[in-house]
């Protein structure tokens, strides 16, 4: 390595602070975080940007981002970081009890299915340990985001993640409000939601999703219509109760409503299984003893419910 590449010590605390200013677009905040001054956290942007000769970050009134300059740094620059924390935390690590802070992320309908039964009860059991939940729809880098894990559908894991499962394959469910069903009519196959009205949902890359259904191994997708379009399964929830139209959603987010009589449940016959919900992490990385212990968690939970299931 050159000599003018290397980071002599102290001048760590600037690439921790760009790293932090990119993810939190806010230098007080920033600041808060690594537990600096605001001056200090301004200093430390300021020393590195001049130390590379490069504007970083783009800052107005208003807002911070980084520059294409400042992207491309922290592209190479983050996974470097992350492997230094993890070396740090391991060489911290009390191999006998799990202690610090798991950072995670998930979609908001994801959180609300694990909350109970994972996080929470794992907390009961590690009560030194700490979770930082991240609600986002899209699929995060959690190596780039320097996130310890994450909580996905199996089938949208990247490959070079571990995944363990974390409860049953999921199910699918088209409902409509009483009123709604009464009005149009139950219909007999996916066909007969093109002449009803429908809540449709947008994806997180911004493609609007098509119900998909099986039916004797042949599979159908219907690009259904309607005055709805929500990127957020709980608003459709929502909307379909409130009498909008038929919604495509988990079975599971509607099964109360359902068993209450709020919602009917249609084509049941039609509608297809999928993979669960998995618990993933990278592969190439050394799982902190926080993460392992729910690694645990997550296993002993999962082959408690098939004992459960079987008995």
């Amino acid at each position: 390595m050159p000599k003018n590449a290397t980071i002599p010590g102290g001048r760590l605390v600037e690439v921790e602070a760009a790293a932090t200013l990119a993810r939190v677009r806010n230098f007080r905040a920033a600041a808060t975080e690594l537990g600096l001054s605001p001056t200090s956290f301004s200093r430390a942007i300021a020393a590195l940007e001049d130390r590379l000769g490069l504007q970083l970050f783009a800052r107005t009134t208003r807002s911070v981002a980084p520059t294409r300059a400042g992207e491309r740094f922290l592209a190479r620059a983050l996974p470097a970081l992350h492997d230094l924390h993890l070396a740090m935390t391991d060489a911290q690590d009390e191999r006998s009890q799990a202690k610090g802070t798991l950072r995670l992320t998930c979609a908001a309908g994801a959180a609300r299915r694990i909350l109970e039964p994972v996080l929470l009860a794992f907390l009961k059991q590690y009560p030194e340990m700490a979770i930082d939940l991240a609600c986002d729809p899209r699929m995060n880098d959690i190596v780039a985001r320097e996130f310890d894990a994450g909580f996905r559908i199996g089938d949208s894991v990247p490959r070079d993640m571990k995944k363990v499962p974390v409860g049953p394959r999921l199910r699918s469910a088209v409902v409509a409000s009483p009123a709604v069903v009464l009005a149009h009519g139950t219909p007999e196959s996916p066909k007969d939601l093109l002449h009803a009205p429908c809540i449709r949902f947008r994806r997180s890359d911004g493609a609007i999703y098509a119900w998909e259904f099986m039916r004797s191994g042949k599979r159908t997708m219907i690009d259904v219509s309607g005055a709805l379009t929500f990127d957020e399964p709980t608003i459709a929830h929502q909307a379909a109760l409130a009498g909008a139209g038929y919604a495509y959603l988990a079975h599971w987010s509607v099964e109360d409503d359902i068993k209450a009589g709020r919602l009917k449940s249609v084509l049941e016959a039609w509608l297809p299984e999928g993979p669960g919900l998995c618990l993933y992490y990278p592969k190439a990385r050394h799982p902190s003893a926080g993460l392992r212990a729910l690694i645990a968690f997550v296993e002993t939970m999962r082959t408690d419910q098939r004992a459960t299931s079987s008995s």
